[in-house]
Protein backbone atom coordinates (compact mmCIF):
# COMPACT_ATOMS: atom_id res chain seq x y z
CA UNK A 1 0.00 0.00 0.00
CA UNK A 2 2.75 2.47 0.89
CA UNK A 3 3.96 2.77 -2.68
CA UNK A 4 0.50 3.74 -3.96
CA UNK A 5 0.10 6.30 -1.22
CA UNK A 6 3.52 7.71 -2.08
CA UNK A 7 2.59 8.00 -5.75
CA UNK A 8 -0.43 10.15 -4.92
CA UNK A 9 1.46 12.26 -2.44
CA UNK A 10 4.29 13.02 -4.81
CA UNK A 11 2.52 13.21 -8.15
CA UNK A 12 -0.73 14.94 -7.35
CA UNK A 13 0.87 17.17 -4.72
CA UNK A 14 -2.26 17.02 -2.63
CA UNK A 15 -1.07 15.40 0.59
CA UNK A 16 -1.52 17.36 3.78
CA UNK A 17 -1.77 20.80 2.27
CA UNK A 18 -3.11 22.77 5.21
CA UNK A 19 -3.25 26.14 3.52
CA UNK A 20 -6.79 26.67 4.60
CA UNK A 21 -7.59 30.19 4.02
CA UNK A 22 -7.98 30.71 1.10
CA UNK A 23 -5.14 28.39 -0.65
CA UNK A 24 -8.33 27.53 -2.31
CA UNK A 25 -9.51 24.61 -4.24
CA UNK A 26 -12.47 25.02 -6.64
CA UNK A 27 -15.28 22.93 -5.29
CA UNK A 28 -18.31 22.19 -7.40
CA UNK A 29 -21.66 22.28 -5.70
CA UNK A 30 -24.35 21.56 -8.24
CA UNK A 31 -26.95 21.62 -5.47
CA UNK A 32 -26.56 25.42 -5.25
CA UNK A 33 -29.65 25.68 -7.43
CA UNK A 34 -32.77 23.73 -6.53
CA UNK A 35 -35.29 22.80 -9.15
CA UNK A 36 -37.87 24.79 -7.16
CA UNK A 37 -35.85 27.96 -7.88
CA UNK A 38 -36.52 27.62 -11.57
CA UNK A 39 -40.28 28.06 -11.45
CA UNK A 40 -42.53 26.36 -13.98
CA UNK A 41 -40.29 25.66 -16.95
CA UNK A 42 -40.31 23.42 -20.00
CA UNK A 43 -38.44 20.16 -20.35
CA UNK A 44 -36.22 21.80 -22.95
CA UNK A 45 -35.37 24.56 -20.47
CA UNK A 46 -34.52 22.06 -17.74
CA UNK A 47 -32.34 20.07 -20.11
CA UNK A 48 -30.38 23.16 -21.13
CA UNK A 49 -30.16 24.46 -17.58
CA UNK A 50 -28.76 21.27 -16.11
CA UNK A 51 -26.42 20.97 -19.08
CA UNK A 52 -25.11 24.40 -18.04
CA UNK A 53 -24.60 23.20 -14.47
CA UNK A 54 -22.78 20.12 -15.72
CA UNK A 55 -20.48 22.16 -17.95
CA UNK A 56 -19.76 24.60 -15.12
CA UNK A 57 -19.01 21.65 -12.85
CA UNK A 58 -16.22 20.51 -15.17
CA UNK A 59 -15.05 24.11 -15.68
CA UNK A 60 -16.23 24.46 -19.29
CA UNK A 61 -17.60 27.93 -18.60
CA UNK A 62 -17.99 29.01 -22.24
CA UNK A 63 -20.13 25.94 -22.96
CA UNK A 64 -22.15 26.61 -19.81
CA UNK A 65 -22.83 30.14 -21.06
CA UNK A 66 -24.03 28.81 -24.44
CA UNK A 67 -26.51 26.54 -22.68
CA UNK A 68 -27.68 29.40 -20.48
CA UNK A 69 -28.21 31.59 -23.54
CA UNK A 70 -30.66 28.96 -24.76
CA UNK A 71 -32.35 29.15 -21.34
CA UNK A 72 -32.62 32.95 -21.71
CA UNK A 73 -34.26 32.49 -25.09
CA UNK A 74 -36.80 30.12 -23.55
CA UNK A 75 -37.31 32.02 -20.26
CA UNK A 76 -36.18 35.65 -20.76
CA UNK A 77 -37.43 36.78 -17.33
CA UNK A 78 -36.09 33.98 -15.16
CA UNK A 79 -33.69 35.53 -12.59
CA UNK A 80 -31.94 32.23 -11.87
CA UNK A 81 -30.64 32.08 -15.44
CA UNK A 82 -29.06 35.53 -15.16
CA UNK A 83 -27.62 34.60 -11.77
CA UNK A 84 -25.99 31.44 -13.16
CA UNK A 85 -24.80 33.32 -16.22
CA UNK A 86 -23.05 35.81 -13.93
CA UNK A 87 -21.33 33.05 -11.99
CA UNK A 88 -19.82 31.67 -15.18
CA UNK A 89 -18.68 35.11 -16.31
CA UNK A 90 -17.10 35.59 -12.88
CA UNK A 91 -15.11 32.39 -13.39
CA UNK A 92 -13.90 33.83 -16.69
CA UNK A 93 -13.09 37.13 -14.89
CA UNK A 94 -15.41 38.98 -17.26
CA UNK A 95 -16.79 41.16 -14.48
CA UNK A 96 -18.64 43.66 -16.66
CA UNK A 97 -20.87 40.93 -18.10
CA UNK A 98 -21.22 39.29 -14.70
CA UNK A 99 -22.42 42.58 -13.21
CA UNK A 100 -24.85 43.21 -16.08
CA UNK A 101 -26.42 39.78 -15.52
CA UNK A 102 -26.57 40.18 -11.75
CA UNK A 103 -28.18 43.61 -12.02
CA UNK A 104 -30.80 42.10 -14.32
CA UNK A 105 -31.33 39.21 -11.86
CA UNK A 106 -31.73 41.70 -9.01
CA UNK A 107 -34.21 43.72 -11.05
CA UNK A 108 -36.28 40.55 -11.60
CA UNK A 109 -35.93 39.30 -8.00
CA UNK A 110 -35.13 42.29 -5.74
CA UNK A 111 -35.62 40.35 -2.48
CA UNK A 112 -33.12 37.55 -3.13
CA UNK A 113 -30.14 37.77 -0.77
CA UNK A 114 -27.98 35.39 -2.82
CA UNK A 115 -28.17 37.68 -5.86
CA UNK A 116 -27.20 40.76 -3.85
CA UNK A 117 -24.40 38.83 -2.16
CA UNK A 118 -22.94 37.76 -5.50
CA UNK A 119 -23.39 41.30 -6.82
CA UNK A 120 -21.42 42.95 -4.00
CA UNK A 121 -18.61 40.38 -4.43
CA UNK A 122 -18.47 41.01 -8.17
CA UNK A 123 -18.45 44.79 -7.71
CA UNK A 124 -15.53 44.25 -5.31
CA UNK A 125 -13.60 42.10 -7.81
CA UNK A 126 -14.20 44.79 -10.44
CA UNK A 127 -13.00 47.43 -7.91
CA UNK A 128 -16.32 49.25 -8.12
CA UNK A 129 -16.26 49.92 -4.39
CA UNK A 130 -18.98 52.59 -4.28
CA UNK A 131 -21.41 50.11 -5.83
CA UNK A 132 -20.20 47.36 -3.49
CA UNK A 133 -20.87 49.59 -0.47
CA UNK A 134 -24.35 50.49 -1.72
CA UNK A 135 -25.12 46.79 -2.17
CA UNK A 136 -23.77 45.85 1.26
CA UNK A 137 -25.98 48.47 2.88
CA UNK A 138 -28.95 46.69 1.28
CA UNK A 139 -27.65 43.33 2.50
CA UNK A 140 -27.61 44.55 6.11
CA UNK A 141 -31.39 44.20 6.11
CA UNK A 142 -30.91 40.46 5.53
CA UNK A 143 -28.04 39.80 7.93
CA UNK A 144 -26.03 42.08 10.25
CA UNK A 145 -22.96 39.87 9.58
CA UNK A 146 -22.43 41.90 6.40
CA UNK A 147 -21.36 44.86 8.53
CA UNK A 148 -17.85 43.45 8.94
CA UNK A 149 -17.57 43.10 5.16
CA UNK A 150 -18.72 46.71 4.87
CA UNK A 151 -15.80 47.83 7.03
CA UNK A 152 -13.41 46.03 4.70
CA UNK A 153 -14.85 47.67 1.59
CA UNK A 154 -14.69 51.09 3.25
CA UNK A 155 -10.98 50.41 3.78
CA UNK A 156 -10.49 49.40 0.14
CA UNK A 157 -12.34 52.56 -0.91
CA UNK A 158 -10.06 54.64 1.34
CA UNK A 159 -13.01 55.78 3.47
CA UNK A 160 -10.96 55.34 6.60
CA UNK A 161 -13.18 57.25 9.02
CA UNK A 162 -16.23 55.22 7.98
CA UNK A 163 -14.21 52.01 8.27
CA UNK A 164 -13.02 52.83 11.79
CA UNK A 165 -16.49 53.87 12.88
CA UNK A 166 -17.95 50.58 11.57
CA UNK A 167 -15.23 48.54 13.29
CA UNK A 168 -15.79 50.38 16.59
CA UNK A 169 -19.54 49.76 16.36
CA UNK A 170 -18.94 46.04 15.78
CA UNK A 171 -16.52 45.86 18.70
CA UNK A 172 -19.13 47.49 20.93
CA UNK A 173 -21.78 44.99 19.77
CA UNK A 174 -19.73 41.79 19.56
CA UNK A 175 -16.42 42.38 21.31
CA UNK A 176 -13.04 42.58 19.52
CA UNK A 177 -12.01 40.05 16.88
CA UNK A 178 -8.72 39.15 15.19
CA UNK A 179 -10.04 40.09 11.76
CA UNK A 180 -11.24 43.54 12.80
CA UNK A 181 -8.02 44.19 14.67
CA UNK A 182 -6.12 43.49 11.44
CA UNK A 183 -8.41 45.88 9.57
CA UNK A 184 -7.84 48.59 12.15
CA UNK A 185 -4.09 48.16 11.93
CA UNK A 186 -4.22 48.37 8.13
CA UNK A 187 -6.15 51.63 8.43
CA UNK A 188 -3.57 53.06 10.82
CA UNK A 189 -0.80 51.99 8.45
CA UNK A 190 -2.47 53.57 5.42
CA UNK A 191 -3.35 56.86 7.09
CA UNK A 192 0.27 57.14 8.20
CA UNK A 193 -0.26 59.71 10.97
CA UNK A 194 0.90 57.40 13.75
CA UNK A 195 1.79 60.17 16.19
CA UNK A 196 -1.71 61.65 16.01
CA UNK A 197 -3.25 58.19 16.50
CA UNK A 198 -1.11 57.54 19.57
CA UNK A 199 -1.95 60.95 21.03
CA UNK A 200 -5.65 60.40 20.40
CA UNK A 201 -5.62 56.98 22.08
CA UNK A 202 -3.59 58.18 25.07
CA UNK A 203 -6.07 61.01 25.54
CA UNK A 204 -8.89 58.47 25.38
CA UNK A 205 -7.20 56.37 28.08
CA UNK A 206 -6.75 59.45 30.29
CA UNK A 207 -10.42 60.40 29.89
CA UNK A 208 -11.76 56.87 30.39
CA UNK A 209 -9.20 54.46 31.96
CA UNK A 210 -11.71 51.59 32.01
CA UNK A 211 -12.20 51.51 28.24
CA UNK A 212 -10.15 48.49 27.10
CA UNK A 213 -10.48 49.32 23.41
CA UNK A 214 -8.11 52.31 23.57
CA UNK A 215 -5.41 50.30 25.34
CA UNK A 216 -5.69 47.45 22.84
CA UNK A 217 -5.54 49.77 19.83
CA UNK A 218 -2.48 51.44 21.31
CA UNK A 219 -0.83 48.04 21.81
CA UNK A 220 -1.46 47.19 18.15
CA UNK A 221 0.07 50.47 16.98
CA UNK A 222 3.19 50.02 19.13
CA UNK A 223 3.49 46.41 17.95
CA UNK A 224 3.32 47.48 14.32
CA UNK A 225 6.02 50.05 15.07
CA UNK A 226 8.06 47.18 16.59
CA UNK A 227 8.18 49.13 19.84
CA UNK A 228 7.66 46.01 21.95
CA UNK A 229 8.61 47.70 25.21
CA UNK A 230 5.90 50.36 24.87
CA UNK A 231 3.39 47.72 23.74
CA UNK A 232 4.20 45.56 26.76
CA UNK A 233 3.99 48.51 29.16
CA UNK A 234 0.59 49.47 27.71
CA UNK A 235 -0.63 45.89 28.27
CA UNK A 236 0.52 46.07 31.91
CA UNK A 237 -1.19 49.45 32.23
CA UNK A 238 -4.44 47.89 31.02
CA UNK A 239 -4.07 45.00 33.45
CA UNK A 240 -3.54 47.46 36.30
CA UNK A 241 -6.61 49.49 35.31
CA UNK A 242 -8.72 46.37 34.77
CA UNK A 243 -7.25 43.31 36.58
CA UNK A 244 -10.13 41.16 35.31
CA UNK A 245 -9.45 41.88 31.64
CA UNK A 246 -9.19 38.79 29.47
CA UNK A 247 -8.63 40.66 26.22
CA UNK A 248 -5.23 41.95 27.39
CA UNK A 249 -3.96 38.38 27.47
CA UNK A 250 -4.24 38.23 23.66
CA UNK A 251 -1.21 40.51 23.71
CA UNK A 252 0.43 39.38 26.95
CA UNK A 253 0.93 35.74 25.99
CA UNK A 254 3.02 36.85 22.99
CA UNK A 255 5.14 39.16 25.12
CA UNK A 256 5.73 36.38 27.65
CA UNK A 257 6.80 33.98 24.90
CA UNK A 258 9.24 36.52 23.48
CA UNK A 259 10.61 37.20 26.96
CA UNK A 260 11.05 33.45 27.55
CA UNK A 261 8.58 33.42 30.44
CA UNK A 262 6.83 30.12 29.68
CA UNK A 263 4.77 29.82 32.86
CA UNK A 264 3.30 33.28 32.39
CA UNK A 265 2.71 32.62 28.68
CA UNK A 266 0.82 29.39 29.37
CA UNK A 267 -1.24 31.13 32.05
CA UNK A 268 -2.21 33.93 29.61
CA UNK A 269 -3.10 31.39 26.92
CA UNK A 270 -5.38 29.53 29.33
CA UNK A 271 -7.15 32.78 30.22
CA UNK A 272 -7.70 33.44 26.50
CA UNK A 273 -9.16 29.96 25.96
CA UNK A 274 -11.50 30.28 28.94
CA UNK A 275 -12.74 33.75 27.99
CA UNK A 276 -16.26 34.14 26.61
CA UNK A 277 -15.36 37.61 25.29
CA UNK A 278 -12.73 36.38 22.85
CA UNK A 279 -13.84 35.06 19.47
CA UNK A 280 -13.04 31.56 18.23
CA UNK A 281 -10.74 32.81 15.45
CA UNK A 282 -8.48 34.55 17.97
CA UNK A 283 -8.41 31.42 20.10
CA UNK A 284 -7.35 29.33 17.11
CA UNK A 285 -4.48 31.74 16.46
CA UNK A 286 -3.34 31.40 20.08
CA UNK A 287 -3.74 27.61 19.86
CA UNK A 288 -1.48 27.55 16.82
CA UNK A 289 1.19 29.43 18.79
CA UNK A 290 0.64 27.05 21.71
CA UNK A 291 1.18 24.03 19.43
CA UNK A 292 4.47 25.49 18.19
CA UNK A 293 5.48 26.29 21.76
CA UNK A 294 4.73 22.75 23.00
CA UNK A 295 6.60 21.26 20.06
CA UNK A 296 9.71 23.01 21.40
CA UNK A 297 8.76 22.54 25.07
CA UNK A 298 7.24 19.05 25.38
CA UNK A 299 7.00 19.33 29.18
CA UNK A 300 3.89 21.49 28.62
CA UNK A 301 2.05 18.84 26.58
CA UNK A 302 -0.28 18.03 29.48
CA UNK A 303 -1.34 21.70 29.55
CA UNK A 304 -1.99 21.47 25.81
CA UNK A 305 -4.19 18.41 26.30
CA UNK A 306 -6.22 20.17 28.99
CA UNK A 307 -6.68 23.21 26.77
CA UNK A 308 -7.61 21.08 23.75
CA UNK A 309 -10.26 19.23 25.72
CA UNK A 310 -11.69 22.48 27.04
CA UNK A 311 -11.72 24.12 23.61
CA UNK A 312 -13.33 21.14 21.91
CA UNK A 313 -16.12 21.21 24.50
CA UNK A 314 -16.66 24.98 24.26
CA UNK A 315 -16.01 25.86 20.63
CA UNK A 316 -16.91 22.57 18.89
CA UNK A 317 -15.23 23.83 15.71
CA UNK A 318 -13.73 21.75 12.88
CA UNK A 319 -10.83 24.20 12.52
CA UNK A 320 -9.70 23.30 16.03
CA UNK A 321 -9.67 19.58 15.21
CA UNK A 322 -7.78 20.25 11.99
CA UNK A 323 -5.07 22.14 13.88
CA UNK A 324 -4.72 19.40 16.47
CA UNK A 325 -4.70 16.75 13.75
CA UNK A 326 -1.88 18.58 12.02
CA UNK A 327 0.08 18.74 15.27
CA UNK A 328 -0.16 15.01 15.90
CA UNK A 329 0.56 14.22 12.27
CA UNK A 330 3.84 16.16 12.45
CA UNK A 331 4.73 14.12 15.52
CA UNK A 332 4.09 10.92 13.56
CA UNK A 333 1.14 9.98 15.80
CA UNK A 334 -1.14 9.23 12.86
CA UNK A 335 -3.91 7.45 14.77
CA UNK A 336 -4.38 10.48 17.01
CA UNK A 337 -4.22 12.80 13.99
CA UNK A 338 -6.90 10.76 12.23
CA UNK A 339 -9.13 10.87 15.31
CA UNK A 340 -9.05 14.68 15.30
CA UNK A 341 -9.63 14.88 11.54
CA UNK A 342 -12.66 12.59 11.85
CA UNK A 343 -14.00 14.69 14.73
CA UNK A 344 -13.70 17.76 12.51
CA UNK A 345 -15.59 16.06 9.69
CA UNK A 346 -18.37 15.09 12.08
CA UNK A 347 -19.01 18.83 12.50
CA UNK A 348 -18.36 20.02 8.95
CA UNK A 349 -18.28 17.90 5.79
CA UNK A 350 -17.77 20.91 3.51
CA UNK A 351 -14.08 21.44 4.32
CA UNK A 352 -12.60 19.77 1.25
CA UNK A 353 -9.01 19.88 2.51
CA UNK A 354 -10.07 18.16 5.73
CA UNK A 355 -11.92 15.52 3.69
CA UNK A 356 -8.83 14.77 1.59
CA UNK A 357 -6.48 14.64 4.55
CA UNK A 358 -8.79 12.27 6.42
CA UNK A 359 -9.00 9.84 3.50
CA UNK A 360 -5.24 10.04 2.90
CA UNK A 361 -4.59 9.07 6.52
CA UNK A 362 -7.13 6.25 6.36
CA UNK A 363 -5.26 4.84 3.37
CA UNK A 364 -1.88 5.28 5.02
CA UNK A 365 -3.16 3.45 8.12
CA UNK A 366 -4.64 0.72 5.89
CA UNK A 367 -8.21 1.48 6.95
CA UNK A 368 -9.41 0.71 3.44
CA UNK A 369 -13.09 0.14 4.21
CA UNK A 370 -13.28 3.49 6.02
CA UNK A 371 -11.53 5.21 3.09
CA UNK A 372 -13.85 3.56 0.59
CA UNK A 373 -16.98 4.53 2.51
CA UNK A 374 -15.89 8.10 3.29
CA UNK A 375 -14.81 8.83 -0.30
CA UNK A 376 -18.12 7.47 -1.56
CA UNK A 377 -20.03 9.66 0.91
CA UNK A 378 -17.99 12.76 0.09
CA UNK A 379 -18.60 12.36 -3.65
CA UNK A 380 -22.19 13.30 -2.86
CA UNK A 381 -20.91 16.57 -1.41
CA UNK A 382 -18.16 17.18 -4.00
CA UNK A 383 -19.49 15.37 -7.08
CA UNK A 384 -16.84 16.52 -9.54
CA UNK A 385 -13.59 16.25 -7.59
CA UNK A 386 -11.43 13.71 -9.43
CA UNK A 387 -9.13 13.07 -6.45
CA UNK A 388 -12.07 11.53 -4.55
CA UNK A 389 -12.66 9.06 -7.39
CA UNK A 390 -8.95 8.23 -7.32
CA UNK A 391 -8.85 7.68 -3.56
CA UNK A 392 -11.94 5.49 -3.71
CA UNK A 393 -10.33 3.50 -6.53
CA UNK A 394 -7.21 2.91 -4.42
CA UNK A 395 -9.29 1.75 -1.47
CA UNK A 396 -11.31 -0.62 -3.68
CA UNK A 397 -8.14 -2.08 -5.18
CA UNK A 398 -6.73 -2.73 -1.72
CA UNK A 399 -10.02 -4.42 -0.77
CA UNK A 400 -9.69 -6.59 -3.91
CA UNK A 401 -12.93 -5.12 -5.30
CA UNK A 402 -11.34 -4.72 -8.71
CA UNK A 403 -14.44 -4.40 -10.90
CA UNK A 404 -15.79 -1.64 -8.67
CA UNK A 405 -12.38 0.05 -8.74
CA UNK A 406 -12.32 0.02 -12.55
CA UNK A 407 -15.82 1.48 -12.70
CA UNK A 408 -15.15 4.35 -10.29
CA UNK A 409 -11.72 5.16 -11.76
CA UNK A 410 -13.06 5.21 -15.31
CA UNK A 411 -15.90 7.49 -14.24
CA UNK A 412 -13.50 9.80 -12.39
CA UNK A 413 -11.33 10.26 -15.47
CA UNK A 414 -14.21 12.16 -17.09
CA UNK A 415 -13.73 14.92 -14.51
CA UNK A 416 -9.97 15.14 -14.92
CA UNK A 417 -8.81 18.13 -16.98
CA UNK A 418 -5.18 19.03 -17.74
CA UNK A 419 -3.65 17.19 -14.81
CA UNK A 420 -1.21 14.62 -16.26
CA UNK A 421 0.30 13.76 -12.88
CA UNK A 422 -3.04 12.71 -11.44
CA UNK A 423 -3.83 10.99 -14.75
CA UNK A 424 -0.77 8.81 -14.13
CA UNK A 425 -2.22 7.89 -10.72
CA UNK A 426 -5.53 6.89 -12.33
CA UNK A 427 -3.83 4.77 -15.01
CA UNK A 428 -1.58 3.12 -12.41
CA UNK A 429 -4.61 2.02 -10.40
CA UNK A 430 -6.44 0.82 -13.54
CA UNK A 431 -3.37 -1.13 -14.61
CA UNK A 432 -3.30 -2.82 -11.19
CA UNK A 433 -7.02 -3.66 -11.21
CA UNK A 434 -6.94 -5.23 -14.68
CA UNK A 435 -3.79 -7.18 -13.82
CA UNK A 436 -5.39 -8.65 -10.70
CA UNK A 437 -8.39 -9.69 -12.82
CA UNK A 438 -6.07 -11.46 -15.23
CA UNK A 439 -6.84 -9.08 -18.09
CA UNK A 440 -3.24 -8.67 -19.14
CA UNK A 441 -3.95 -6.86 -22.40
CA UNK A 442 -5.92 -4.08 -20.70
CA UNK A 443 -3.30 -3.87 -17.94
CA UNK A 444 -0.55 -3.49 -20.53
CA UNK A 445 -2.55 -0.78 -22.30
CA UNK A 446 -2.64 1.34 -19.14
CA UNK A 447 0.99 0.58 -18.44
CA UNK A 448 1.87 2.07 -21.82
CA UNK A 449 -0.25 5.14 -21.04
CA UNK A 450 1.63 5.63 -17.78
CA UNK A 451 5.01 5.37 -19.52
CA UNK A 452 3.93 7.82 -22.26
CA UNK A 453 2.73 10.39 -19.75
CA UNK A 454 5.90 10.12 -17.64
CA UNK A 455 8.00 10.77 -20.76
CA UNK A 456 5.76 13.71 -21.67
CA UNK A 457 6.18 15.27 -18.23
CA UNK A 458 9.93 14.73 -18.21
Amino acid sequence: MKKYFFIIAMLSGALFSFQGSFAQEKEVMLEDVNQDDLGNVTDEFQEQFFEALKQKGIENYEKAILALEECQRLEPNNPVVYFEMARNYNELENYDRAIANLEKAHQLAPKREDILDQLYKTYTRAKQYDNAIETLLKLLSFDKEYKEKLANIYLLNRQFDEALQTIDELDEQEGPSTYRNKLRRQIYARTGDTAAQIENLEQGIANNPENEKNYLNLIYIYSDMEDDEQAYNTALQLLEANPGSTLVHLALYKFHLEREEPEEAVNSMKIVFESEEIDAESKFKVLNDFLIFVDNNPEYEEDLMQVSKMLSERENAPKLYSQLGQYYMKRGELEDALSFFKAGLAENTEDFQLVKNTIFLQLELEKYKEARDLSKEMLEVFPAQPVLFLLQGIALNQLEEYREAIEILTFGLDYLIDNPRMEIDFYTQLKMAYKELGEEEKSAEFSRKVEALIKEIE
